[in-house]
């Protein structure tokens, strides 16, 4: 067993770093102030092959692998959780999905463009009266015309939905049928009625954008089914499944980001002569959050291992989903009692950090849905890798 990273590994992590300290880290203030996203840090992004880490090269991916992802969406979250969410969207969710399900010309006309960040992307499967059961209460529809689907309901919740180009979403074909009845389908935003309208959150700034979504008699053709009819349920878990890797590296992201910002101030803040990193209570702190972040980081690690492995996983990756909702919410906890009153001023970007990571600690799954996971399986009622994962390609950077 080996715990050390690669020198690839290590390449990789110092050029998303590097990418992070040039190209948002000095820019957020402007980027905030803008009021939007700014896609065209997200373009370059993409010229660096960080989208395309899961990607086969036939489709312009880099095939760097799962933990590489995972090293990836840590330093870049660190940064700023916004850009997080993007590289979320753009690296995995909505591309990896129309990859694993797509017809050779989905992907074809898909893919390529999503990882370059030519196209932006979204994932729509949430709706307002859903909560954690987002297939069981689904109410949006889609009926077949002919060679075309009609559509017809709304979501909510999603993530850049007014600058997307292109979108996984998910309806019901089947009225009758419950989560068996829901399809899965590929959109195009700039066609006549579909509607994104952003939800004000004040607390998560002017760059990430969540929205609800509207779907007017919208329509596409038949051939935009994503896989089969009524194989939308099964779509959506996998997506979700692979979704909850990157999502747990983002949260170590943020407790990282926490760790180095009270590092930092511990060593200038200076109260009754010494600075107060030389203070017992402090100590603690910064022992805790060095400690539980490198934990988190470690479990992160194991599930990026065993998806490069080929195996299922989803027993792992429901350990570091909740494992690391816990760690970053512990994490912008001990932050905010480090720098106290300051802690909460744009001076410094904690504020930022607890308000991203309590988002997180719902996306992918709920961390009490994993725990409610972790515990089935535990118990013997449920074994949480029973069901196989699909993953349609093999890389280069598979462990055999």
């Amino acid at each position: 067993m080996n715990f050390d990273l690669s020198d690839e590994n290590l390449q990789v992590k110092e050029m998303a770093r590097n990418f992070a300290e040039k190209e948002i880290l000095p820019h957020v203030k402007e980027y905030e102030q803008a009021g939007k996203f700014p896609k065209e840090i997200l373009r370059k992004m993409g010229e660096t092959g960080m989208f395309g880490a899961c990607f086969p090269e036939q489709y312009g991916g880099s095939e760097l692998g799962f933990l590489n992802l995972a090293i990836l969406a840590e330093e870049i979250s660190k940064a700023h959780p916004a850009f997080g969410y993007a590289f979320n969207m753009q690296a995995m969710t909505c591309p990896f999905t129309i990859l694993n399900w797509g017809t050779e010309e989905q992907i074809e006309k898909y893919v390529p463009r999503l990882i370059q960040a030519d196209f932006i992307g979204m994932f729509g499967l949430t709706e307002s009266g859903g909560g954690s059961d987002a297939a069981g209460s689904m109410k949006t529809t889609a009926r077949l015309e002919g060679d075309e689907y009609v559509l017809n309901g709304s979501k909510t919740f999603i993530t850049f939905a007014n600058e997307a180009d292109v979108g996984v979403l998910f309806a019901k074909t089947d009225l009758n049928a419950g989560h068996k009845g829901i399809s899965a389908f590929i959109i195009e935003t700039d066609r006549p009625g579909f509607e994104a309208k952003p939800i004000p959150i004040t607390s998560l700034g002017n760059m990430m954008r969540s929205c609800e979504v509207f779907l007017e008699d919208y329509r596409i053709p038949k051939k935009n089914l994503l896989g089969k009819e009524e194989e939308g349920f099964k779509i959506a878990m996998n997506a979700l499944d692979y979704g909850r890797l990157t999502v747990p590296a983002r949260l170590v992201g943020i407790a990282q980001g926490c760790l180095e910002e009270s590092i930092q101030y511990c060593n200038e803040r200076v109260v009754g002569g010494n600075p107060i990193g030389e203070y017992q209570m402090i100590k603690h702190l910064i022992a805790d959050m060095t400690v539980e972040t490198d934990a988190a980081r470690l479990q992160t690690y194991r599930s990026a291992y065993l998806k490069d492995k080929g195996e299922t996983a989803t027993r792992e990756s429901a350990y570091s989903k909740y494992f690391a909702s816990e760690v970053a919410a512990k994490a912008t906890r001990m932050a905010l009692e480090i720098f106290g009153g300051v802690g909460i001023t744009d001076e410094y970007p904690i504020m930022k950090y607890v308000n991203y990571a309590n988002m997180l600690h719902f996306g992918e799954g709920s961390a009490n849905i994993q725990r409610i996971l972790i515990a089935d399986d535990a118990l013997g009622y449920k074994n949480a890798n029973r069901h196989h994962i699909k993953r349609k390609f093999t890389l280069s950077s598979d462990i055999q």
